[in-house]
This record gives structure tokens, C-alpha cells and sequence, in this order.
């Protein structure tokens, strides 16, 4: 969006500390409420339309006086809850945060209910639809199934997560693995190379940096099906270890010098705190990670009536 400045977009940033500068008195809450709106106003008067993502639940800031609710309240803004699928958990959470918006006099516009359970979505979705109507008089304005797909990380999601760069296969950057496909290597290499020949195409494999020969065997089944013109390699490797411990032998790492084979990465953590580090991390949409930004798209908005969103968010 080039047409306003990117400080405009967050005007108030808690990062570190900043909470007990407050509570200290050396951060000023009127000055807080005075960069909010006019960052609001400089983006109003600059768009047709102005969207304010809240960061968490309804009172997530209240520490330093600013919390969603309130925001929306001194914006003159309407609410749209989202809440994850489920029946009592969703409904209990969307309670939270529609006490919160009702002491600030926020209008609620409606509700999405997101990640249900594609086997219970018609049953979530006729139940909340009924218990948010007779019990707050608000629209479920959609309900939305889960797509596993669009909480994969991408390779270059890993490079941003372990501050790093693949050493070769950088084409392959925007290629997605679950959780669920990532396998841990600590056998031999035949039993490795009869795993990557049994297992899922796409599988993102995990060894130790000091394993020259997984690593090898990794480069040369890439290059036998590239050359058998079997079916597509999609399988990528992550070479772990401390950095302050192990190095990746130089006459290894002189062989990825110039390559473009299949996806390899070099990390500087342990194999544990590497696949751990993945399993807590949650990839966010990203202007070129293009494949899933559509994904998302074609996937959210057949669920979500907008044009009752619009109708009551307007400002009018």
C-alpha cells in the first residue's frame, strides 16, 4: 500500500520494557491516545475503507490503557469477533470478548468462527448461528472449515525463523511442509535412502551437521530421480547444529557452491530446538508467498458474507 505511511500503521509498538516505563509514569497515556487517532485520521483521510487489526483478544494492551475494546470505542469503529471452531470453547471466548466491547460501548458487527473441523462444519455452523442469535442478537458472519495448508511454514519462513539462508534449491523457497512431514534422520544411510524412497515426496528431513554422509546420500538421491526422471523430488533437508560446536565439513559445504538441486538449510541449533522451534512457529501471509496468499483467498471467501459485514460496519 503505497498511498500511507507505513508509521501510521502502528502507532503505539510495546516492545520490550515498554510496559514498565508506563507503570513508571515515563510514558504518557494521553500521548498514546493522541498518536492512535491521528494515526487513524491520517489513514481515514488517505483510504476509502479502514481496517484495524486487533492484536490478540478484546483486551489485549489493557496493561498500559489501550486495549482493543477501548481503541474501537475512542475510534468510533465496530467490532468483528473471530473466534477458532468448536461449540462451548468458541462460545465462552466470543463471551470474554463481547463483555469487554459492551463496557466500551463497541458495537459488535458479527462473528467468524475459523479452523472448524471439516466434519462438524454444518453442525458449528447451525448450532452458533442459533445460540449467537437468541443469546446476543448477533449474525455468525461466517464459519470458516479448517485448511491445514495454510498453517505450513514455507522454506522461507524457516530462513526468517533461523535467521539464516538455504545454501542451494533457493527456487524451491515458497515450497510448504507440515508438521507433520518433518522426519528426524538417525539411522544408517541405506535405511536412510530406503526412507526417502518409501516415504511422502514432500518430507523435510532433520539431521545432524556432523552427518556427512546423510547429507551426501540427500544430494545423490536428488540427482538419481532428476536423472531417472521419476516422479518429483520435493523433499528438502535441514543440517543442524550448534554453531559454537559443529561445522559443516568445507569440502561438504564446497559441493553446494553454485548447485541448484534440491533444498538444503544450515542452522545453528541443536536438532531439538530446531524442530521444536518449527512446531511453536506460526507462519504469517506475506505479499510473496504468492501460491498461499491465494490460497487463502479463494479458501476464506466463499464462507464469509460480506456483504452483511459491510452493511453493518458501515459508518453510516
Amino acid at each position: 500500500m503505497d498511498h500511507i505511511d507505513y508509521r501510521h500503521m502502528s502507532p503505539v509498538i510495546i516492545p520490550r520494557g515498554y510496559t514498565k516505563k508506563y507503570i513508571e509514569g515515563k510514558i504518557s497515556y494521553d500521548a498514546q491516545l493522541k498518536e492512535i487517532v491521528s494515526a487513524f485520521g491520517e489513514v481515514d483521510k488517505a483510504s476509502d475503507v479502514v481496517l484495524c487489526e486487533g492484536t490478540g483478544h478484546c483486551a489485549v494492551g489493557s496493561i498500559v490503557n489501550v486495549n482493543n475494546a477501548k481503541v474501537a470505542s475512542m475510534l468510533g469503529a465496530s467490532m468483528l469477533l473471530v473466534a477458532n471452531g468448536g461449540l462451548g470453547s468458541a462460545f465462552d471466548e466470543l463471551e470474554l470478548n463481547r463483555v469487554l466491547c459492551e463496557k466500551h460501548g463497541v458495537p459488535i458487527a458479527g462473528v467468524v468462527i475459523n479452523k472448524v473441523i471439516p466434519e462438524k462444519y454444518e453442525q458449528t455452523k447451525h448450532f452458533l448461528t442459533k445460540a449467537m442469535k437468541d443469546t446476543w442478537d448477533i449474525p455468525l458472519l461466517g464459519c470458516i472449515p479448517d485448511r491445514p495448508f495454510l498453517g505450513c511454514p514455507a522454506l522461507a519462513d524457516m530462513e526468517r525463523l533461523f535467521h539464516t539462508e538455504l545454501v542451494c534449491g533457493q527456487m524451491h523457497r515458497f515450497r510448504h511442509y507440515s508438521v507433520g512431514d518433518m522426519n528426524l534422520v538417525t539411522t544408517s544411510l541405506t535405511r536412510f535412502l530406503e526412507n526417502i524412497r518409501s516415504k511422502p515426496a514432500r518430507t523435510l528431513y532433520i539431521c545432524h551437521v556432523t552427518r556427512d554422509d546423510i547429507i551426501l546420500g540427500f544430494m545423490s538421491e536428488y540427482q538419481r530421480k532428476r536423472s531417472e526422471e521419476e516422479k518429483p523430488f520435493e523433499a528438502a533437508l535441514l543440517v543442524c547444529g550448534r554453531k559454537d560446536k559443529y561445522q559443516m565439513a568445507d569440502e561438504v559445504r564446497d559441493m553446494f557452491e553454485g548447485l541448484e538441486g534440491a533444498p538444503v538449510m544450515v542452522v545453528g541449533y541443536s536438532t531439538h530446538q530446531a524442530m521444536q522451534m518449527i512446531h511453536d512457529y506460526t507462519p504469517k501471509l506475506n505479499i510473496d508467498d504468492k501460491n498461499r496468499v491465494r490460497k487463502a483467498v479463494e479458501h476464506y471467501e466463499p464462507y464469509i458474507d460480506f456483504d452483511l459485514l459491510l452493511d453493518r460496519a458501515s459508518a453510516d
